[in-house]
């Protein structure tokens, strides 16, 4: 007898351990593109308050200039309008421009950095490269496959294919150059070059983070002036192994995970023990159903809080 219910007690767990398996593998390839639909929606709007902001004109003969929109199709700054260009870099997290991708159709807000939490809400620009248009090598990060995948198609882009990125200086066109593939570690590619160049990468193959897919592309448009900013050493530095040699860095919460866990177990405690008292049909019906649904919520949130903890997100 006690070997039965030994054996029915490893079955109930093995069942359960692999629908969680199950559920978070859904997350991961389905649930992640929600939160990060609702960020882009609102990234979006601030960025384009952001961008009349910028391109409001300041010369008496500039308003007869047209402004470029996030959708607008010209390819360099406007001429005779002074860009107001803040005295410090982007903060992490917050909109620096949109990347526009015709080949395989994508059109994303970029975020500055390319940590777990900023990958969660875009792609995301390698701080210490420098801002799309500008002279240098600037470099921008995403995810493949998870995250509403917005690399998911780059390895399609072939070399002569226009990339678009707007920024609060204008909207610049960059051509590709190259496709290639490098391990994890190697960050050469995000070295400095003598000409404004657009480098992107992603995880390689999909659904996989053992290598990185990236994309080289020359400025075609007439670069951007560089901002002066305040020197500020962490926006100086250049990225390291430890910073680009995953897509999904640091930045997870190990309490948040163990209380949204609390959460579940309770409220999978509350529904067994519901079970063990064996109310009416009908009344057991609703509340196994608002229970089930509770639960559900419950782990939509937990397993948005231990996928930073995992190994890099593909």
């Amino acid at each position: 007898m006690a070997l039965r219910r030994g054996a029915r007690l490893v079955g109930t767990f093995l069942l359960i351990a692999g629908a969680l398996i199950l559920l978070f593998v859904a997350y991961q390839l389905w649930g992640t593109s929600i939160t990060t639909r609702l960020h882009q929606e609102q990234l979006r709007r601030q960025f384009d308050q952001e961008l009349a902001q910028a391109h409001h004109p300041k010369t008496a003969h500039s308003s007869t200039t047209s402004i470029p929109s996030s959708s607008s199709t010209t390819t360099q700054p406007i001429s005779g309008v002074t860009y107001p260009v803040p005295g410090d870099v982007p903060a992490e997290g917050q909109p620096i421009g949109i990347i526009d991708i015709p080949a395989i159709g994508a059109n994303f807000v970029v975020v500055e950095g390319t940590s777990t939490s900023d990958l969660m809400l875009g792609p995301g620009h390698y701080a210490g490269t420098p801002l799309p248009g500008q002279p240098g090598n600037a470099a921008i990060a995403g995810h493949r496959t998870t995250y509403l995948h917005p690399f998911y198609s780059l390895d399609q882009v072939a070399a002569g294919d226009p990339i678009y990125v707007t920024t609060t200086q204008g909207r610049f066109e960059y051509r590709v150059t190259d496709v290639t593939v490098v391990p994890p570690t190697d960050v050469a590619v995000l070295d400095p070059t003598p000409t404004p160049t657009l480098t992107l990468t992603t995880c390689n193959p999909r659904y996989s983070a053992s290598q990185r897919l990236v994309v080289l592309a020359d400025l075609v448009s007439p670069p951007a002036p560089v901002p002066i900013h305040k020197p500020i050493s962490s926006h100086l530095r250049k990225p390291t192994a430890a910073t680009a040699g995953r897509l999904a860095g640091t930045g997870g919460s190990t309490w948040g995970a163990v209380g949204w866990a609390a959460g579940c177990l309770g409220v999978a405690a509350a529904i067994w023990a519901l079970r063990r008292r064996r109310p009416r049909v009908a009344l057991a019906a609703g509340l196994y159903f608002v229970g089930t649904l509770v639960l559900l919520v419950l782990l939509f949130f937990f397993f948005q809080s231990i996928s930073p903890l995992l190994p890099a997100s593909f």
